[in-house]
């Protein structure tokens, strides 16, 4: 296993075993653990100056408020979902089904032309790994080859401390991390009153807030970049997702093959490419890019870094691991459009529009009114008929309002049980039973359909259809 990590280190994998292994995993079938080079460069620094905005989004988000409501909630538990300060009911569920076709037509297409450049730039786990715990074990333990040693040296003072001190400070951003993502749960309020009263009061939030802290611990810590390879869909998808015209992280072989080692004072070198590994060394996942696409590559440029700052030492033209498809490595063809893209973003486009229409038509108040179950008409000693309705109201704003119903096309009164008019309080929802009587006059047939209107004040705010029943005209008296 040593020899095997070895040979990761210094690049010297047989050219073929790609095929028919993952990198992270030796003949024996162990986990062969990474030490990646600690990467330097122009797009090193600039994944740096993302992730560092993206950071302060995701810690920032859940503190932003929106006349005291949170601008972000996704509370699971309790399904209330406020997204950019407009709250959502299960009952707006299709317009979540909208926006996560929506979502994955437009992964599929951002995948078609730009590969994984989410995985390498903006996923969550990426950033995390290595623009935040792998810093902080550079800092402690030093580069990729002092952590191999360390890792392999006797007990000592000097390891303990150093072990100790990372995994400390592991735990502590776990921790924060784990805050962070039940913040976009419960919001900052609940949060807040978990930390600061007594834990008695708070007993499934503290439970589930250590729960979230020993999850990230462990995948931060432990689990590390199997995360990306065995867990997340994403990786294993690209096999149906790229083609030839896919812009990727990818070696020039044309230019850079065949491969060997450096001489000075020789004219005539077959490939640019000098064999040196280092690729292969800064790479969080172990693998060697110039085998081509492979399932474990996340695109986070750090072999392209590496290998321009050897060409530059060597007098060399850059970006012979670059940002390019099959084809314009090959063919000197440039990215086109294809059929597929077109398909792609048609159907997003579509989905966008839909989606958009619902979203604007989307009404601040929710209401379901249906007879009540079980029930039959009733005659009373005036001559009206009476039904019984059951009504569900929905108050999707963040202000509280009172509500009363009106008959909209026919005669009559409704009585609400034991009040004049609703008062919904801001989401929430109520539900309450009323009564409808009608003249016997008004009512042509023994099944009819009525609308009841819900009113604010004097404006109108929804219509209901349902079902009237009456007995048959010859059955009356």
């Amino acid at each position: 296993m040593i020899a095997d990590e070895k040979k990761i280190q210094n690049g010297e994998k047989d050219q073929e075993s790609f095929r028919d292994s993952i990198s992270i995993i030796d003949k024996s079938g162990k986990r062969v653990w990474v030490y990646p080079k600690k990467p330097k460069g122009k797009y090193h620094n600039w994944r740096i100056v993302v992730s560092v905005i993206l950071l302060a989004v995701l810690f920032g988000v859940p503190f932003i408020k929106i006349d005291g409501h949170p601008f972000f909630l996704l509370n699971i538990v309790e399904r209330k979902f406020i997204i950019f300060g407009l709250a959502f009911w299960p009952q707006d569920f299709y317009i979540f089904a909208l926006v996560f076709l929506s979502l994955v037509i437009f992964i599929f297409l951002f995948t078609t032309v730009f590969g994984r450049i989410w995985c390498g730039w903006a996923c969550p786990q990426t950033i995390f790994m290595e623009m935040v715990f792998r810093k902080i074990e550079y800092w402690i333990e030093g580069d990729g080859a002092e952590q191999y040693k360390l890792n392999r040296a006797e007990m000592s003072p000097d390891k303990i401390l150093k072990k100790t001190s990372k995994h400390v400070i592991f735990f502590s951003i776990s921790f924060v991390i784990g805050n962070t993502f039940l913040a976009y749960i419960i919001g900052i309020d609940e949060l807040f009153k978990i930390i600061t009263e007594p834990v008695q009061e708070h007993i499934v939030g503290f439970s589930f807030m250590i729960g979230f802290s020993g999850l990230f611990y462990f995948i931060f810590a432990s689990f590390r970049e199997q995360a990306c390879i065995y867990v997340c869909p994403y990786g294993r998808l690209q096999s149906v997702m790229l083609d030839k015209n896919s812009i990727v992280v990818a070696y020039d072989f044309k230019r850079g093959e065949p491969r060997g080692k450096l001489k000075h004072g020789a004219e005539n070198q077959s490939g640019d490419c000098i064999d040196c590994g280092l690729c292969v060394q800064v790479c969080p996942t172990g693998i060697d890019i110039r085998n081509g696409t492979q399932l474990e590559c996340v695109n986070c440029t750090a072999c392209m870094d590496a290998c321009d700052g050897i060409m530059d030492k060597i007098g060399r033209s850059k970006k012979l691991i670059r940002y390019a498809s099959f084809d314009l490595i090959t063919k000197g063809i440039t990215f086109t459009v294809t059929p597929r893209i077109v398909g792609y973003s048609a159907v997003l486009l579509l989905l966008m529009a839909v989606t958009t229409a619902f979203m604007l038509t989307r009404k601040d108040i929710e209401t379901t009114i249906l007879r009540a179950k079980g029930s039959m008409y009733q005659v009373l000693e005036d001559g009206k008929i009476r039904n019984m309705y059951t009504a569900k109201i929905v108050n999707k704003t963040f202000d509280a309002m009172t509500v009363h119903f009106e008959l909209e096309d026919v005669p009559g009164t409704i009585t609400v049980a034991g009040v004049d008019q609703l008062l919904i309080r801001p989401d929430e929802l109520v539900e309450s039973t009323f009564l409808v009587d009608i003249p016997q006059e008004a009512i042509k047939q023994n099944h009819i359909k009525i609308n009841i209107g819900v009113y604010r004040g004097n404006t109108l705010i929804s219509s209901e259809e349902t079902s009237f029943i009456a007995p048959a005209k010859g059955a009356r008296k």
